[in-house]
């Protein structure tokens, strides 16, 4: 017979058992799921001013995209100097989205032989342009036969730009010589060589187009616009990248993001002078030195903070690129672009569609 003392003991223990499963069931019912976190890559530059003005507000505690895409969505910024590190980034899953050129998102595009890398809004267009020495005697295009011209990197939006305008000029050109020298240099390296007179002009994108022009007295030779007359002068030198993983996986998150990018593009717009103090504030953390106000205002003026993709002028550049030699085959970019997702934004906004060819 058990006795009254180890009875209560017994049942003492099954109550316990019992509250605490009932307790345990409540804390995991009632326990915050976990955070989704995303993890947004851009460059210190210009033309990625939705990135800049965005991460901007983050530190200040004022998230543009932390308030849109709500608590269980946490934002994590990377920055990056390049553009192919930071598609590597894509490739390896260490980031889910990226602002970044033309150049670096049709090489990783490639690379991954179209399946890793997709288009799904623009960013920017603009910014770009040719500049010569401040006395110089380089007058019609006929006159650069046997110039220096300097570009930002073998290859980049700028150089392609360069060599094509050249060679619609009917001047020999190769990847290391030609009628004209074109001398990728890093922008930093190119106002100092264009001061000491070692480069006759350069072709670059902004802010170096306006530093050179406040800096180092350059004058305007021609506005890269004036190259597009198919699009009105429009062409992208920045889109928003998102890998094909996230973009399968994450289409409602990334319609929230790309939402809010829309927004953000329009908020810009509207309010240029305190988008230009965020961005100018946000690139003195990142690369330790804004830009002085003559230069950034100079510099804002060419471009336009835009959600187009401005998907025909890619394409040119890509083909551009291949009847240079950059490529070994013509690409196929069919791909590259997911713009669903954008137009469906647009179309619920009552805003006009943008459009691949």
């Amino acid at each position: 017979m058990i006795s009254p003392m180890i009875l209560m003991f017994f049942l003492t223990g099954a109550l316990l058992t019992a509250f605490t499963g009932i307790w345990g069931a409540d804390l995991a019912i009632s326990a915050p799921p976990k955070p989704l976190v995303l993890r947004i890559g851009h460059f210190p530059n210009l033309t990625h001013a939705q990135a800049l003005v965005a991460h901007g507000l983050s530190r200040q505690g004022k998230g543009w995209f932390e308030e849109r895409l709500g608590p269980h969505v946490r934002i994590d910024w990377y920055v990056y100097n390049a553009g192919p590190s930071a598609m590597e980034a894509l490739f390896a899953d260490s980031l889910d989205l990226a602002y970044v050129g033309p150049s670096p998102t049709i090489n990783a595009y490639i690379k991954s032989e179209g399946k890793e890398i997709r288009i799904v809004a623009g960013a920017c267009s603009g910014g770009a342009a040719l500049v010569v020495q401040p006395h110089s005697e380089l007058v019609t295009n006929q006159d650069f036969k046997g110039k220096k011209i300097g570009t930002p990197q073998l290859g980049n939006t700028q150089d392609i730009a360069c060599r094509t305008w050249l060679r619609n000029n009917h001047f020999k050109i190769s990847l290391r010589g030609g009628d004209v020298l074109v001398i990728p240099t890093d922008n930093s390296d190119q106002l100092g060589l264009f001061q000491q007179r070692h480069l006759d002009a350069v072709w670059t994108v902004e802010p170096w187009v306006s530093r050179l022009e406040f800096e180092a007295g350059a004058k305007l030779y021609l506005e890269e616009s004036t190259q597009w007359p198919q699009t009105q002068g429009k062409y992208v030198t920045a889109h928003l990248v998102s890998s094909a993983g996230f973009l399968k996986e994450h289409p409602e998150i990334l319609k929230k993001w790309i939402a809010a990018h829309v927004e953000l593009t329009q908020w810009i717009e509207r309010h240029p002078e305190a988008a230009k103090q965020i961005l100018n504030t946000e690139l003195k953390k990142e690369t330790m030195q804004p830009l002085p106000k003559d230069i950034l205002d100079r510099a804002w003026k060419r471009l336009e903070i835009t959600y187009d993709p401005i998907a025909p002028t890619l394409i040119k550049y890509a083909a551009d690129a291949y009847a240079l030699g950059f490529f070994k085959a013509k690409p196929d970019l069919s791909s590259i672009y997911a713009l669903h997702i954008l137009n469906a934004v647009l179309k619920e906004k009552g805003l006009d569609e943008v459009q691949v060819k």
